[in-house]
């Protein structure tokens, strides 16, 4: 995995939407999981969102906390 992955989730911010404005890593999981049934948009957003909807799904937000700081 590539280690900018990771710091974009905690840096990019929701571009529209319900959530705009909200960091990625603060998306609540029922919109990821509603995303993920959707279809995630195209692009580098998608690819973050369907990042973030995995750490999310297995538990792994932890690995998100030292780089919020």
């Amino acid at each position: 995995m590539n280690p900018q992955l990771l710091k974009d989730l905690v840096t990019m911010r929701m571009p529209y939407g319900k959530y705009q404005g909200r960091l990625l890593c603060d998306l609540p999981e029922p919109y990821l999981v509603w995303y993920n049934e959707k279809g995630f948009p195209a692009g580098k957003l998608g690819m973050l969102l369907g990042t973030l909807y995995e750490i999310k799904l297995n538990g792994l937000e932890y690995l998100l906390q030292p780089l919020k700081k």
